[in-house]
This record gives C-alpha cells, structure tokens and sequence, in this order.
C-alpha cells in the first residue's frame, strides 16, 4: 500500500509540476543529455510604463550577448562554470544591472561588490563581499574556490587576495554612472534618517545578477553578483555572496541564482532550500523553486525570484515581483528573453 501511495503521489507532482511550469515559467526538457543556461538580471517593479522602449531594448540586448556568450561554450561542450562566469562577467561589464559596472552607490556615495559562485560536482564554492576595486567580482570569486582554501573573503582581505592573483583591479570610480548616483539622490532627499535602518525600501527594483548552467556532462553550476542596495551602510551584505542563500549548486538536485530581498532570503536559505525540497521530496524542479518564492518566500513578506535548472534541463524562473529580467537558452533551441510575466 506504501508503494502505492509514494507512486500516486509522484504523479501528482508531475501534474503539479506542468501546471506550474506554464504559470511561473519552468520549461521541462526531461532530457539526459540536455544542456542548457539561464541568466537574470534582477526583479522587482518592472512594468511597461516605467521601462522606456529604448531601455528595454538596451538591456533585452545584454541579457541575449550573457546568453550567447555562456551557451556557446556550453554547445561546444565547454564546462558549466566556465558558461555561467562568462554570462555574468559580460553582465558585470553593463551599466544597465545592479552589478560590476552599473552597481548603485552606498549611503557614502561608493560602491561596494558581493559575488558567488558554486560547482555542482564537488559542492566547492567562492564568494567575496563588500570588494571596492574589483572589475569583475565573479572572476576574484573563482579566485579564492580554486587557488585559497576558504570559501569567503570580504572587504580589504578580499582586496588584497585579488592583487596576488592577479584579479583585474580599477579604481572605484569605475563603477560609477549618473543614473546610480541620482537614484541615490533621490532616497536621500525623500527619506528621513531613520529610514536608512531599512536600505531596503530605498528601491523598487533589485538588480542582482546571476547565471546557472549545465553543460553536457551533466555538470551543474550556479553564479551571482551584485552592488547590493542604494544607500547601504555600515557594510551590509546581503544574500548574493552566501552560499546557500544567494547561490547554491549541486548535480544531485539544482543549481540556483537568486535576487530580491537579502535578508530575507538570507533567513529562508533559498537557493539552498530549493535544492533541498527536490534531494529530500523529490520534488520536480518547477514545483519546488515555486513553493519557496511563490509561497514560503512570499508569507515572509520577501520580495524577488530564482532561476534555476537541473541535471535533465529542466528549468524554474519564479519571481514574486511584477517582473524579473531573464533568458534562458537549453540544447539547440532558440534563446528566450523575457522581462515582464506575459513577456
């Protein structure tokens, strides 16, 4: 009778798993030798009418060349890492994304970077925070997993790593752009000294990047960095940077990027949990990424999404905002780029 039951209840988790695949966005190949990326570029308040057409295509035009750039390596049998460093750098390198280049400004009117990374096959990790003068913090986070033994570096150690490794540095003036620089501006004049105990309010759009891949040997990894808030202070760091939180990869379950709310995601460990929910339910993919940000995310009151594939190419990109900047590209098919839920 058992075995019965464990059988009608995977089959309602398949049915269960389509339907919300056609409601949240999961794209299911159940195919072994599938390959495949996803990319985001944050969520949050995103609609048309506060997206101009020449920003939107702008930045529908980044999110494809993180496509291109990551899936290519992935066809020509290149190592999921590789694929997922590859999308997030060339989305580091654009002022358009909360991240490398266009990252926004602390309450000080500097910039501060957090970045990691995660490999399925080994559950090996890197991750730094609160970098001031790295061009591209994914590369110095591939730095401290592959050439230290820890797995977080932060601030002036984290600097000082970068040097002898050789990580690209610039000034920190390198990051700035005028839109950053007004956004926070405008926090700073239309909210009051306390407001600042919560930066999060400052904005309306959390602009964290990420990549997920998986390359045809069934490798799974998982990349994200970001600028973190408008007007941060005291050195806040949010999920981005915490395995387990921000980021999380492994070849038995997922791999998953995340952006939103830090904190919260922080205290609901969800890039972790959603791996979790497939390891230990055996959940599909799509019904376990939309339980955690849909539902449990969703009750604590945090606001973002996930993208996520795993190790048959099945892919999850819930988002609990009114939009979410992603794309996604699995095997030979043609690239998908979507901001908005109907687009």
């Amino acid at each position: 009778m058992w075995g019965n039951c464990m059988r009608l209840y995977g089959a309602s988790l398949a049915i269960v798993a389509m339907m919300t695949g056609l409601l949240t966005g999961g794209v299911s190949m159940a195919d072994e030798n599938a390959y495949g990326l996803v990319i985001h570029g944050g969520a949050g308040t995103l609609t048309r009418e506060n997206l101009p057409p020449e920003t939107e295509a702008a930045i529908r035009k980044a999110l494809g060349d993180a496509l291109y750039a990551g899936h290519r390596m992935l066809a020509g049998g290149g190592d999921s890492m590789d694929a997922a460093i590859a999308a997030v750098v060339i989305l580091e390198d654009s002022p358009l994304f909360n991240a490398g280049r266009g990252s926004v400004y602390t309450w000080e009117e500097t910039h501060e970077l957090d970045a990691s990374l995660m490999d399925g096959r080994d559950l090996s990790a890197g991750a730094v925070a609160a970098v001031r003068n790295v061009r591209n913090p994914i590369l110095l986070a591939r730095k401290v997993m592959e050439d230290s033994p820890h797995v977080m570096l932060a601030g002036e150690g984290a600097e000082l790593f970068a040097r002898e490794a050789g990580v690209e540095l610039v000034d920190n003036s390198w990051f700035d752009t005028d839109f950053r620089l007004e956004q926070l501006h405008k926090a700073k004049k239309e909210s009051d000294p306390s407001a600042m105990l919560n930066p999060l309010a400052l904005d309306n759009k959390f602009g964290t990047v990420g990549a997920v891949a998986l390359d045809r040997h069934g490798n799974l990894a998982a990349a994200t960095s970001t600028g973190g808030t408008t007007g941060k202070r005291w050195g806040r760091v949010g999920d981005s940077p915490i395995i387990g939180a921000g980021t999380y990869a492994d070849n038995a379950s997922c791999a998953v990027s995340a952006t939103g709310h830090g904190e919260y995601f922080i205290r609901h460990t969800v890039a972790h949990d959603v791996c979790a929910r497939m390891a230990y339910r055996e959940e599909p993919l799509s019904v376990a990424a939309d339980y955690v940000v849909m539902d449990k995310l969703d009750r604590a009151g945090g606001d973002g999404g996930v993208i996520a594939i795993d190790a048959r190419g099945n892919i999850a990109m819930p988002f609990n905002t009114e939009g979410m900047y992603r794309g996604y590209r699995v095997g030979s098919d043609d690239p998908v780029v979507l901001i908005f839920r109907d687009q």
